[in-house]
């Protein structure tokens, strides 16, 4: 990986695209305040026990950090959400992405593509983030859940201003940093939830065939769901449900740029894209790390981890451990498949992996067709997202040709 870190400048604090860990699998960062998890076999064990490992961090992280209960709530969060909790509310979305359903958005994703890419044919220089991955699945998952696919400029402030931060993930930082990262980050979340509770509130006084009515009327243990968690969850759909695929596109057509010999392959063998874009998932995770917190003392990759601590996972560095990926800093689509971890593990394995995949596959087939070679641009460097926990382009242009 050492010329595509030095070609891309790819930045220091997404360390495990910087070459081969040295030190453990588990250990305590006593400056953060918390665990690292960097092992494959660790980390699948981590993901797979939700009893032992929770999804509530909130619990253990200090007060002094969050916001007041009065501005923020977690309710409806799904990915902060521990059983039974958790399940009943993913059931009541887990319809929206049957198979069948994203079977059914192909001609839809591939118009839209054209469309993206018809409009961006005039331009001087395309520009894969801007003109098609993030408006693509921005508009795929707005028109599911009933919101104007128009607002994109919004939705990327919003996004860009909560993730594409590049504070170090820390419990133990000094109380003035605290105050200024909340304050950054809670602005923008007040914004989408003020925007999409309009939306709600509409929905109650006229339904429609969407994903934000089917939340408004969903019913658990025989109630509606409260504003507050339907709010929520809508934002975590929204955002969720466009920033992987952004990054995985991105990430894909940068890895196709790296190894030219793979990209002929594939442009030669369409049927070789999926494992393309697998392997795009594990080199390069786009979501490369997520918390838990322990509810009780554990054993984890030869260190006994106390209760009540902050565990963060990175799924970034545990797709390139060579104990489960041999030669893991190559971008080998014909690999033996091996289960990354890109999109989680266990109960809260991502709910919209088989919609980005069909992104995913739609768009790069698409681009194959109407672009003689893939290739960025040396006069328009490619830049990486800054933030430590996602691993994906903010900017990636190419030659047009």
């Amino acid at each position: 990986m050492a010329d595509i870190v030095e070609r891309y400048d790819i930045p220091v604090q997404l360390f495990w695209l910087h070459g081969p860990r040295s030190g453990p699998a588990v250990e305590f960062a006593a400056d953060a305040g918390m665990w690292n998890v960097y092992g494959y076999p660790e980390l699948h064990e981590v993901l797979g026990d939700p009893v032992a490992f929770s999804s509530d961090t909130m619990r253990v992280v200090p007060e002094s950090m969050l916001p007041s209960k009065d501005d923020f709530s977690l309710d409806g969060f799904i990915t902060q959400i521990d059983p039974p909790e958790h399940g009943k509310l993913r059931k009541l979305v887990s319809s929206a992405f049957t198979r069948k359903v994203v079977a059914d958005l192909e001609p839809r994703i591939a118009a839209l593509t054209h469309e993206l890419l018809d409009a961006a044919r005039d331009r001087e220089r395309f520009e894969l983030v801007t003109d098609l991955a993030y408006p693509l699945p921005v508009i795929v998952i707005a028109e599911l859940l009933g919101i104007p696919g128009s607002d994109r400029a919004l939705f990327k402030r919003w996004a860009d201003a909560m993730f594409q931060r590049d504070a170090k993930v820390s419990v133990s930082r000094p109380a003035d940093e605290r105050e200024a990262e909340l304050q950054a980050v809670m602005k923008p979340w007040k914004e989408m939830s003020d925007y999409l509770a309009a939306h709600a509130a509409e929905r109650r006084r006229q339904p429609r065939a969407d994903l934000l009515t089917r939340l408004v009327e969903a019913e658990v243990d025989g109630e509606r769901l409260p504003d507050g968690q339907v709010v929520n969850f809508a934002i975590v759909l929204l955002l969720a449900g466009h920033i992987t695929t952004t990054m995985l596109l991105g990430n894909t057509v940068l890895c196709l740029d790296a190894y030219p010999e793979q990209q002929d392959r594939a442009r030669a063998d369409r049927s070789s894209i999926p494992a393309v874009i697998e392997e795009s998932l594990r080199l390069f995770t786009p979501f490369s790390a997520l918390g838990r917190a322990t509810t009780q003392e554990v054993e984890l990759g030869g260190v006994t981890i106390p209760a009540d601590q902050l565990v963060m996972c990175w799924l970034g560095a545990a797709n390139r451990d060579p104990r489960q990926f041999p030669d893991p800093d190559v971008f080998d689509p014909h690999r033996d498949p091996g289960p990354h971890l890109a999109f989680g593990r266990g109960i809260h394995f991502c709910l919209g992996a088989p919609l980005a995949r069909l992104e995913g596959r739609i768009a790069l087939n698409i681009l194959l067709d109407r672009f003689d070679r893939l290739q960025t641009d040396p006069e328009d460097p490619v830049e990486f997202i800054p933030a430590p926990t996602l691993t994906g382009v903010r900017r990636l242009s190419l030659i047009q040709s």
